[in-house]
């Protein structure tokens, strides 16, 4: 059967803005169909949800899914499924109903699936247990469901215990789902296919896909095991690679902050086979918004199968970053034949010799419209553990306009620290001495909007 699945998942949606992910590579491999006779039960949700183009979209991929097997197994020519490879046909809604028996008609599939009509409930328990029914047990074809859809379950019995019943009688489980219009979750999916998880589900929320994606099955299931496997993953730059679990099967090596490298000698060949590997990234850049978790990634293998992994994309938020006190420069041009150059550099502050030391510091969730008094008190500990006052700085952070409160990092709060103030050492001159320091920090919401004496009363 070749790759029979690929899936890249994380762990999170939402993640601040040195967030860690957990990221999942997967993929699951088969031997050859011909090889190895293959029973395939069909399994297609015909629920209201499905009516219009997501019904259209899946029957040309089931269609197309057929023609594929039916070419793989050597009966393209005369419109059978070959080789001693069945295909059967189970549709649901309020209930499930087996519209082909497994057959080797390719004629009769592609009629099964065409007269198909969406309406009613999601009945996936229902679904599960008429596609099982349909397996012989005493049969040594390999046994595959491919369930498609869009859904939740909206009648009938709780699907997972029946999916699972299907998962230990042998059946291997391919989940391919449109998140439909009652938001269906991916978790959900996870519970009911064959492990890994994420090796046998294939999501979109875009029904033009759905032919891609009985395409891409079907034409894995199609081929031989995998050999000489080579993944290379590549993140965004706006993250780092920070470790990296043993994969489930193979080897995997870091290369660098941003990229690795998973080699797996074989995968699949003799039996079905799944594998894993987990990696976490941290979010580095400072901006916030929707992003991409990877750069590029790409699979090779001796055999040629075509494996596309998703894209997960992450949802970053970052504090607003604010840089107050930043001396502005002063811009000089000197003509390379002028010998002598005089230029008024303006004002500046006097420094001793010492040390300038820049402060920064998150305030926490700062309102919509809200400026904030800020103010930041330094003070040097002697050996007595006195303090002595160094400096303050106050100012007005400017109100924001983001939907919802948001972290403000305010960078770079600079104090000069002239050396002959020492007073942390006994030899307060050396540069080297180090300095017992102490910050204070208090900030308040300036636009409170609370009226501590109308202005009429002080003059009562």
């Amino acid at each position: 059967m070749g790759v029979t699945s690929s899936n890249k998942q994380i762990n999170l949606d939402h993640i601040d803005c040195d967030g860690v992910l957990k990221v999942t590579l997967a993929l699951s491999a088969s031997p050859d169909i011909v090889s190895n006779p293959t029973d395939i039960v069909l399994v297609l949700d015909r629920s209201g949800s499905m009516t219009g183009s997501p019904l259209a979209n899946m029957k040309a991929g089931a269609s197309t899914f057929i023609d594929i097997i039916s070419e793989a197994t050597g009966g393209a020519q005369d419109g059978v499924i070959g080789s001693g490879s069945r295909i059967g046909i189970v549709s649901f809604a309020d209930t499930a109903t087996v519209d082909a028996p497994l057959i080797t008609s390719v004629a009769s599939l592609k009629s099964a699936v065409t007269s198909l009509v969406a309406g009613g409930s999601t009945n996936h328990a229902d679904a599960f247990s008429k596609a099982t029914q349909l397996f012989d047990p005493l049969s040594t074809n390999a046994k595959v469901m491919v369930m498609f859809t869009d859904g939740k379950t909206t009648a009938g019995l709780p699907p997972a215990p029946v999916a699972a019943a299907a998962r230990a009688s042998g059946i291997i489980i391919y989940c391919i789902g449109l998140v439909g219009s009652n938001g269906i979750q991916v978790a959900i999916w996870n519970e009911w296919a064959t492990d890994p998880d994420a090796s046998h589900v294939a999501v979109t929320p875009d029904d033009d896909q759905l032919q891609t994606l009985f395409e891409n099955l079907a034409a894995n299931i199609s081929n031989t095991g995998a050999t000489n496997i080579v993944i290379d993953e590549v993140v965004n730059p706006d993250f780092a690679i920070v470790s990296m679990d043993i994969p489930t099967k193979g080897t995997a090596s870091i290369l660098g902050s941003d990229a690795l490298k998973w080699k797996i000698q074989e995968l699949g060949v003799s039996a079905n086979e799944g594998a894993s590997l987990e990696f976490y990234i941290r979010h580095t850049a400072h901006s916030s918004g929707e992003k991409l978790v990877n750069q590029s990634i790409t699979y090779s293998d001796n055999e040629g199968n075509v494996v596309v992994f998703p894209a997960p994309t992450v949802e970053v938020d970052c504090p607003i970053v604010i840089r107050p006190d930043c001396p502005q420069p002063v811009d000089l041009t000197v003509s390379g034949c002028e010998g002598i150059v005089s230029v008024n550099l303006g004002n500046t502050y006097l420094e001793d010799a010492g040390q300038i030391l820049q402060l920064d510091v998150t305030i926490k969730k700062v309102c919509p419209h809200k400026r904030v008094a800020l103010a930041v008190i330094l003070t040097e500990v002697d050996a007595n553990g006195e303090e002595h006052q160094r400096g303050m700085k106050t100012m007005t952070i400017p109100a924001h306009s983001y939907p919802g409160c948001r972290d403000i990092l305010v960078e770079c709060i600079p104090f000069i620290l002239p050396q002959d103030l020492s007073v942390s050492g006994k030899d307060s001159l050396n540069p080297c001495q180090p300095r017992n320091l102490r910050a204070r920090v208090m900030a308040h919401s300036v636009d409170s909007g609370y009226p501590c004496c109308e202005l009429g009363n002080l003059f009562h």
